[in-house]
């Protein structure tokens, strides 16, 4: 069951004993999950309520539908997805800070009182970071070319994350974030966009844009631009993977120059998951594709794997994924699901770490996994250890625009990591907690705190 998939359905039901639990009934013989009951109006011979149930998908939604309608004495006027229910009209809007009810108001907010900030702007173009919303604004930005586990569904079908992804800056943030869909995937045509609307933003945050366009397209703002540009799946993913290694570490004991880890998938996250791995002392990492480890015997890879290659793989061992996770320590999962089984984790080292990541579903069911590891991580919420960007981006531009940083540096990538991994103390380690909840109100403030003191050191806060 998951909320996901949840249905409300109004049943009008004829006031007669037993005919709720009846319908109840009906519901659970399907597999049905009953949540909210709640009535809207009643009189003598009839009783409206709304009656709310988690189901699989929506093929089981529909037999639960049908089952209610087969039940004598009720009938279904209505039901709605809840998830449908919640995008409807969008999830953002745009609110005034300041009321527009006299003259004199609107000649401060617009003409002509307006027309003197804008010449103070135009003396001094910094003064658009205290005059504007510049301060405190977001873009985030997709091409819709590689959204979610959904691939390539453009930029109107990508609209929904974009949107989900402005209310998480706002809400664990208090940034103001705005999407912007693009209806182009011309790599050239990305940056023009991207650069012609930066003026107005305090910050780019770059989205679900597929690899490895999404590295040129990053590299190339980032020159261009005199604010963070920040390709979230990549560096965001990262951030909080890392956190959720060093105090892995922690509980098993071991330490980052031993290790062997192994990283499925070498794409945006992949290639910046290992990046920072190498930062914290990592030496030995094999990354997998599709065709095995990537080995210098290899000749089928891009210059994206030849650079990743280049980096890792110090012993150059090549062979399957199953072959390769022979001795490992770590598994780090960014591919798709169902890639390896109990018997591959009976061959990696004592107390192996499993950071299955694929979402929905990770790279081996955790049922599977759980008996058989010593830590298991997913970005799934209904598992220990979500890796999950919300962890990181709200409070990493939080610090980034407090102190309006240039850009992003790695110094300020790795701050964050161990400003979310502290943020658990020590002693409250366990394998089932390395990594903070996504709803801790300590995450963000820790992480902004950090970032603005790791920009200040690397030289790139404006103040």
């Amino acid at each position: 069951m998951n909320p996901n998939n949840s249905i409300t359905v109004r049943l009008h039901l004829l006031s007669r004993p037993g005919l709720l639990a009846e319908a109840l009934k009906a519901v659970g013989d399907q597999g049905g999950d009953v949540g909210a009951i709640d009535i809207v109006r009643a009189d003598a011979e009839h009783t409206v309520r709304d009656v709310s149930i988690d189901s699989r998908d929506e093929a089981h939604a529909e037999r639960i539908v049908a089952a209610l309608h087969a039940v004598p004495g009720v009938e279904v006027q209505s039901w709605s997805d809840r998830t449908f229910l919640l995008h409807l009209g969008g999830k953002i809007e745009v609110s005034s800070k300041t009321p527009v009810r006299t003259r004199d108001q609107l000649s401060m907010v617009y003409t002509p009182g307006v027309a003197r900030v804008c010449q103070a702007i135009a003396a001094d173009p910094a003064a658009a970071w205290n005059l504007t919303i510049k301060r405190n604004t977001v873009a985030v930005v997709s091409d819709g070319s590689a959204v979610l586990g959904l691939g390539n569904i453009g930029p109107y079908a990508a609209m929904p994350v974009m949107e989900g992804k402005a209310q998480l800056f706002k809400e664990f943030g208090g940034v103001d974030a705005f999407p912007i869909c693009l209806a182009t995937q011309d790599t050239e045509a990305v940056i023009a966009a991207v650069a012609a609307l930066a003026p107005g933003f305090g910050g780019i945050n770059l989205e679900d844009i597929a690899a490895p366009r999404c590295f040129e397209i990053e590299r190339r703002l980032q020159e261009m631009l005199d604010i963070p540009v920040f390709h979230d799946d990549q560096h965001g993913t990262a951030v909080v993977l890392a956190a959720a290694f060093l105090n892995a570490l922690k509980v098993i004991g071991k330490h980052a120059a031993d290790l062997k880890v192994v990283v499925a998938g070498v794409g945006a996250a992949g290639t910046a998951c290992t990046e920072i791995l190498l930062e914290l002392g990592v030496r030995k990492i094999i990354g997998c594709d599709r065709g095995g480890a990537l080995a210098s015997g290899r000749t089928d890879l891009n210059a994206a794997k030849r650079a990743y290659l280049a980096k890792t793989n110090p012993d150059d061992e090549a062979g399957s994924l199953h072959e390769v996770l022979r001795g490992a320590d770590f598994f780090i999962g960014l591919s798709g699901p169902n890639l390896i089984g109990a018997a591959d984790l009976g061959e990696m080292a004592k107390d192996p770490v499993v950071f299955a990541m694929s979402n929905p579903d990770p790279e081996i069911d955790p049922a599977v996994a759980l008996p058989r590891v010593a830590i298991m991580a997913t970005g799934r919420s209904d598992y220990p250890n979500q890796i999950n960007n919300v962890l990181c981006f709200p409070g990493l531009f939080r610090g980034a625009l407090d102190c309006q940083a240039l850009r992003i540096t790695g110094g300020m990538k790795l701050a964050a990591a161990r400003a979310i991994a502290d943020v658990i103390p020590t002693p409250a380690l366990s394998a089932d907690y390395i990594i903070p909840s996504v709803f801790d109100p300590a995450v963000a403030l820790a992480v902004a705190e950090a970032v603005k003191q790791a920009a200040r050191q690397d030289g790139v806060a404006r103040r």
